[in-house]
């Protein structure tokens, strides 16, 4: 008998503390930014740009940029990954924002975020796009600067690089 009841308290202080866990996370905010995911700007020739950051500066450039690879503060046997891209002048990417850049930052909990940010009435320009290698969405500041929001997937993201035969830069 002592010893069922002494199970049965188990059971219950530990089903209690999953209930408890789910309340608190409920109920506080999301962590926010994590890093910079990507820096994104336009040019007269995106091309040429690539070429010339990979001849005088070293990046490692593909056709889409360069990608930083470096080792995540608090778990420093993981890998992440930051996108380098210039993009043609006439790109609509970066619209409704009239700026010449965008930057993408990397995030936990996109989809509890997007309604964290909805509540503070943050304008939303899409809706989440889920790719294998993480989850995006676009935002706009204050002064009309369209951000994007990366959850990432860094280990499909490295395998994607691997698949096109891209180097990183480090």
């Amino acid at each position: 008998m002592k010893k069922t009841i002494f199970a049965l308290c188990i059971l219950i202080s530990f089903m209690a503390g999953f209930a408890f866990k789910a309340i608190e996370e409920k109920g506080s905010d999301p962590k926010r930014v994590t890093g910079i995911g990507g820096i994104f700007f336009k040019c007269k020739n995106p091309e040429k740009m690539r070429e010339w950051y990979k001849d005088h500066l070293g990046l490692n450039t593909n056709e889409y940029g360069a990608v930083f690879e470096w080792y995540q503060g608090a778990d420093n046997s993981r890998k992440g990954f930051s996108q380098w891209s210039p993009f043609s002048e006439k790109t609509k990417y970066f619209q409704p924002s009239e700026k010449d850049f965008m930057i993408n930052y990397r995030v936990e909990n996109l989809e509890r975020l997007v309604e964290q940010l909805k509540k503070e009435h943050v304008t939303i320009t899409d809706k989440i796009e889920t790719y294998e290698y993480g989850k995006f969405v676009h935002i706009m500041d204050i002064e009309g600067n369209k951000i994007e929001l990366w959850e990432p997937d860094d280990t499909e993201y490295e395998k994607l690089g691997q698949k096109m035969g891209s180097k990183t830069t480090k």
